[in-house]
């Protein structure tokens, strides 16, 4: 059971990280504040940005421009100078250890980045009302992730202190936001040793006190950036001299959404941002194109994407322009292993505040956690995506966005049994 003054401190915590909320690859005074929660805690191994992943397998980083101001504001705000030279160049992300045994090692992945979005100042905006809005206008943390961090660290600093025999590592991942930072932490080799793996969300529609042990269906995804490159020319003196970016655009835009749906399942298709072009009398030299695929399956998710590339490659060719094409995310379909889920199951109905507990929902949206669970299955390990529900007054991605705090002790008490268990029974993971 989580105590009053924990309960007091997990939303102390998670105020904090709503306040500065940073963008992914940016999360310098996050990773900062996470570093010195684990020290509090008396995590003695603790691998910090380019230690706790792969950087060649980073994606959607920003320019160097970006990292910058962003690295120095943390620094500003009195940000560690030995966890900003581990994160330098945007290398943020913590692996913590808890060596508590020698089997079996137990994961739990929850993600740190904020959402490009000005949060709500209006009356009853809790944030706002409460003084814990954004302080970093055009930036907030819309989607619960400062919950996560909260409920994470206050489960890690539960099973230090509890009764769990084994290894427990913390993985608090950057740039989910733009399926950026997954794929770079499932390689950093600290999952090799992870026989099970819980990844955690809030909310999705899940009022406070449900849990759904494990996630169904989530959609593979990508990112992709088209960039048209054609020759400019005066639209009004000699139109027929230039080779039209903004015509090959309007053409793929309008052809990927004809992409045919695909008998196995669903497939998904949308172009969120086009940017360039100079003026009304200037025929664009250059135009980019902002898009995603989805599938329910990866290779439904790759059909898309290659139907979306050729159309891409077809319109420069009819406009005479050249594209680029360079996908920025990505995310494959990783699902619960019911074993895994069913121990969950057991576990929060013994959870004080848990009402109702669900065996499994579809997603119906993606998620990069998702290379961290294929890493630990293809080891032979389990991997599980649960739900701590939480009341949101509106949608994820909203600027009323805001968690229910009562839901913060559930997800630390579930976390923490769910660990304690898998240590008692350690359930069958082939190949471990």
């Amino acid at each position: 059971m989580v105590s009053h003054d924990v309960r007091n401190r997990l939303s102390a915590l998670r105020r904090a990280f709503h306040r500065h909320p940073e963008p992914g690859w940016c999360e310098f005074r996050t990773t900062n504040r996470v570093v010195a929660e684990l020290e509090r805690i008396g995590v003695d191994e603790i691998a910090v940005g380019r230690d706790a992943l792969s950087a060649d397998h980073r994606m959607a980083v920003p320019d160097e421009a970006e990292l910058a101001f962003w690295r120095e504001r943390a620094r500003a705000n009195g940000a560690d100078e030995a966890v900003l030279e581990a994160t330098d160049g945007g290398h943020t992300g913590v692996v913590a250890t808890l060596a508590q045994g020698a089997k079996p090692t137990v994961g739990l992945r929850v993600d740190m980045d904020a959402i490009s979005m000005r949060e709500s100042n209006e009356p009853g905006h809790r944030p706002a009302d409460e003084g814990f809005r954004s302080e970093h206008e055009g930036y907030m943390h819309a989607c619960g992730h400062d919950a996560h961090l909260a409920m994470a660290l206050g489960a890690l600093e539960a099973v230090k202190h509890g009764e769990f025999e084994g290894t427990f590592k913390l993985f608090v991942q950057p740039g989910e936001e733009l399926a950026g930072g997954g794929k770079a932490m499932a390689e950093s080799g600290h999952l090799d040793d992870v026989d099970y793996l819980l990844a955690l969300h809030v909310g999705l529609d899940h009022p406070t006190g449900t849990v759904v042990a494990g996630v169904e269906k989530p959609l593979a995804m990508a990112h992709l950036t088209a960039t048209f490159e054609g020759a400019s020319a005066h639209a009004g003196r000699a139109p027929n001299e230039g080779a039209n970016a903004m015509q090959a655009m309007a053409t793929a835009v309008q052809n990927a959404y004809a992409i045919p749906r695909h008998r196995d399942g669903k497939t998904r298709v949308n172009v969120g941002r086009v940017e360039g072009g100079t003026a009304s009398n200037v025929i664009a030299e250059e135009i980019a194109v902002h898009g995603e695929v989805r599938g329910e399956t990866t290779a439904l998710m790759e059909y898309a994407r290659t139907e979306l590339e050729r159309i891409c490659y077809a319109a420069a060719e009819m406009h005479d322009c050249d594209v680029a094409l360079r996908v920025t995310g990505e995310s494959p379909r990783a699902d619960s292993d019911p074993e895994l889920s069913e121990l969950l199951e057991d576990v929060a109905t013994g959870v004080r505040g848990v009402e109702e507990v669900l065996p499994s929902a579809e997603f119906g949206a993606s998620e990069d956690a998702t290379f961290l669970m294929r890493a630990v299955q293809a080891g032979g390990g389990l991997a599980t995506y649960l739900i701590v529900g939480t009341d949101h007054p509106t949608s994820h991605h909203t600027p009323t966005f805001d968690v229910d705090e009562r839901s913060l002790a559930i997800g630390v008490e579930l976390l923490a049994d769910a660990v304690a268990e898998v240590g008692r029974r350690q359930p069958v993971a082939v190949g471990r």
